[in-house]
Formats: C-alpha cells, structure tokens, sequence
C-alpha cells in the first residue's frame, strides 16, 4: 500500500490532493502557510505537518511536490534525500542545471522522479500513439500544438515553462527524439520581460517538423494537437466531449501537373474510453512508488524536455516587449 504526501496547498495542490484522497493514498500535507495545510486537512481528513516532519515521516513511500517552480530544485532534492520518490509539477526546474541536480539526488537515492506532463497520461493521446505507431497516417510528417487561452498569467515564468513543458512532452514522445533545429519568437505584453505569447517552430531528424502556439491572453481557449502524416491526420482536442476528442482524418494529396488534386475523406472519430487524466496520472506515481519503476514522465524524460526549453529560451527572440508605462511630465 502506497501512503502519499503533498507539499503544496494551492489551486492545482487541491485538485492532486483530492485525486490522491479518492485513491486512498493522501496521508499528510504541508505548505509554508501553516494555514493552507490546515484547511487541506481539515477537507480531505489527514494530518498537516511541517515539510520537515512530512520528509521524516518513514511510513510516507513519495511525496507530490505542487509549490511555485523556483521552490522545485531544493524541495524535489530534498525529497529524494529523504528516500521518497517525488512527483514535480511541470515544469521541472526553470534551468537544465537546476534539472540536472534533480535527477543526480534520484540517481544516487535510486528513487524515480516524475514531471506532471498531465498529458501523457490522457486516454486520448495514448490512443493516438497507438494510432500512429500501427501506420494510420503514414510516415509522420508534422505536428502542430496549439495551447492558448485567457489563462492564470504569471510573473514568475513565462509561458515557455508554464505551457510549452505540455506540448514538449507529447511532440517528443511522438517523435521519439529531441529537436535538432529549434525557431522561437514572442512578445511580453502583460508583464515586461515576461513572454505571454509564443511561436515555436522545431525540426527533428528524417524531415519531421513541428510548431507551437502558445499564448496566456486569448480570449478563447484550444487545446489541440495536430499530427500529420502521409496518409492523414489525427487530430486531439481537448476542448471537445469525449466522443469528439480524436479525430482521424484521411485527405489525400497526389501531383497533378503544376497543382494538385486533394481528395477529402469523411472525418472519423476514433472511440476513446473516458478517463480522468489526473487521476490516471497520480495512479502512475502511485505505481512507481511501490514498484520503483519509471512513469512515462520519468527524470529522463523531463531532462529532454528541459533541454528543449533551455534550447527555446536561448534562441527566443522578443518581438513585443513592453516597457513599464512613465508617468508623462506635467507643468504648471
């Protein structure tokens, strides 16, 4: 039996905690505010400690860490050194060496780490891995991920490590590879030097492309995922009811002379049992506490994806900063 604890007692602690609490695994929470840990327990009936009693605690197999990002490297070590396996809100850390001292602590602990890479975990993509893996679109050629919405804006982290950790996770387990060319342009426009907006366009090997859009200040939200292949297109949508949610699409583009002839197909909705993500996320955790064995979020995933976003970060080129607005000088 697994017993779970939770450092973290925010917006997103609350929704893990009560996923953990319906699995019968939450046995203790925490947080810096001894207040916020008090009310978690009071509403899912566990105890609240100090982090330091919860790390103690031998009877506690792992620990879902949901504080802010800068918090990540010295509590998910921490963690570790306490012998627990830890679970990590994406994203990992803000900096491939802040990653890297995380998975030295899982190394020489031989304790897993797992990245809330929520999506991974989704019914409807491992249905489209499957889909892709057994040829239903052909030889990949390209994936576009668009991730946008009026969304919680931050001012610690942009949206290269609030969103792009998401799609990051998907494209490379579709590609099975990281980028070898990497083009990325945004603008920061809610808080100077902060980018809320984002354009990513990556190249892999054997011609595959990508692109991202990410964006916090849309007025509507998309969550979708396109991967295109030469014989069609599956498409995931997470804004759609589950019946909707993956979608096969089998257009075919042959030459035509100096054009082109396309010849549209009907689109299929391919079933996907409805699932909970998050739940089936921390059932993972769960697993990899009792059997040791890595998540599809594992520390060596997370790496890879930490060092795209580092690549992401180097090459960003801010096309709209916007400066804090002075104060115009007035006479009398």
């Amino acid at each position: 039996m697994a017993n779970i604890g939770l450092i973290g007692c925010g917006m997103w602690g609350r929704n893990l905690a009560r996923n953990l609490a319906q699995l019968g695994v939450l046995a203790g929470v925490a947080d810096r505010v001894r207040s916020s840990a008090q009310e978690f327990a009071a509403q899912f009936n566990v105890t609240a400690k100090s982090i330091n009693a919860l790390l103690g605690d031998v009877d506690i197999n792992g620990i879902v860490l949901a504080t802010s990002t800068p918090s990540h490297v010295d509590l998910a070590t921490r963690i570790l050194d306490s012998g627990k396996h830890v679970f990590v809100e994406k994203p990992l850390a803000l900096t491939l060496a802040g990653a890297q001292k995380i998975a030295a602590a899982s190394k020489r602990n031989s304790r897993q780490v797992m990245v809330g890479h929520l999506i991974r975990y989704h019914a409807a993509f491992i249905e489209l891995q499957a889909q892709v893996r057994a040829g239903a679109i052909g030889t990949l050629r390209h994936i576009q991920a668009n991730r946008l919405a009026m969304g919680r804006i931050r001012n610690t982290e942009s949206v290269l490590f609030d969103l792009c950790p998401h799609d990051l996770s998907l494209i490379q387990a579709l590609t099975g590879s990281e980028p070898t060319k990497i083009s990325c342009a945004g603008a920061s426009h809610v808080t100077p030097g902060v980018v809320d907006t984002l354009a990513t366009m990556l190249g892999f090997a054997d011609s595959v492309s990508a692109s991202l859009q990410t964006c916090w200040i849309s007025p509507y939200k998309e969550h979708r995922l396109i991967v295109s292949g030469t014989a069609g297109s599956l498409v995931f949508d997470d804004t759609k009811a589950w019946p909707e949610k993956l979608v096969l699409f089998q257009d075919h583009i042959r030459p035509d002379n100096e054009s082109f002839i396309i010849e549209r197909a009907s689109p299929v909705a391919l079933p996907v049992a409805e699932g909970e993500p998050l739940k089936d996320e921390m059932r993972a955790f769960i697993d990899s506490c009792l059997t040791g064995k890595p998540g599809a979020s594992n520390i060596n995933e997370a790496l890879a994806v930490q060092r795209t976003l580092e690549a992401m970060q180097a090459t960003l080129l801010d096309m709209g900063k916007t400066e804090t607005p002075k104060r115009p000088n007035r006479t009398s």
